[in-house]
């Protein structure tokens, strides 16, 4: 997978790819993450990507000539990328089974926008996306990019030593996660469930559906479907 980030900040997504499962994507070939600064395609010599809304009003709005030239620019040599997604408070929130839906695809390119936002034009002529990791405003895009970014990048195949591991993840079936448990088996006076060392398969994973429909109920009944009750 090609991923492409547009920013007035790349140097924010140093340390964030620089470990973990996004990195171990990298060094395994799995992922290709380039980042351009959106000052880069500015059309003047202080690199000014942001002006006065029109109509006026507090704040700086990113102006969308840099914007496009940067998005353009993505095409060279390459094929068009279908999916462009904005950063955005206002768009679809983001959910585990739309990270299952991105991960199967080849080239993603994210827009972080920042101050009052990005010109509309550029949203309604390019983005064919827009997410929002939560009911809740970032100073910019770029938290919410590297969210959305490391929730599918794991997804994909051979990130995970154990594939099976993403599978039964909260919310992969419509539910919160079951309780798991280390050694040891006794810890400061609380002990591991006696089912799950059982041995019988079948009643563990009868044992860990129930419970995750405890938690679900307990924690998040909006998840619970009729089926489910």
């Amino acid at each position: 997978m090609l991923i492409d980030i547009l920013t007035i900040f790349p140097e924010m997504f140093c340390a964030p790819f620089g470990g973990g499962l996004v990195r171990r994507a990298r060094d395994k070939g799995l992922i290709t993450i380039e980042i351009h600064n959106i000052r880069d395609f500015a059309l003047d010599a202080h690199r000014k990507v942001d002006d006065y809304p029109f109509g006026g009003g507090p704040g700086m709005v990113l102006k969308p000539e840099p914007i496009a030239r940067a998005l353009r620019s993505l095409k060279r040599g390459r094929e068009e990328p279908k999916r462009v997604i904005f950063l955005t408070p206002q768009g679809e929130l983001f959910t585990q089974s739309m990270a299952n839906r991105l991960s199967l695809e080849k080239h993603l390119v994210f827009i972080c926008g920042h101050y009052k936002g990005i010109d509309e034009r550029i949203r309604e002529k390019y983005v064919t996306d827009e997410i929002s990791i939560g009911d809740y405003v970032l100073s910019g895009g770029e938290l919410a990019a590297m969210v959305v970014i490391d929730a599918v990048v794991r997804l994909m195949p051979g990130v995970l030593n154990d594939s099976q591991s993403a599978l039964d993840d909260s919310f992969q079936d419509g539910l919160l996660d079951c309780p798991w448990y280390t050694r040891p088996r006794v810890f400061e006076g609380m002990e591991v469930p006696e089912i799950l060392f059982s041995g019988d398969h079948r009643k563990i994973e009868e044992w860990r559906r129930a419970k995750s429909l405890e938690r679900t109920r307990r924690r998040r009944p909006d998840l619970i479907s009729g089926d489910d009750l």
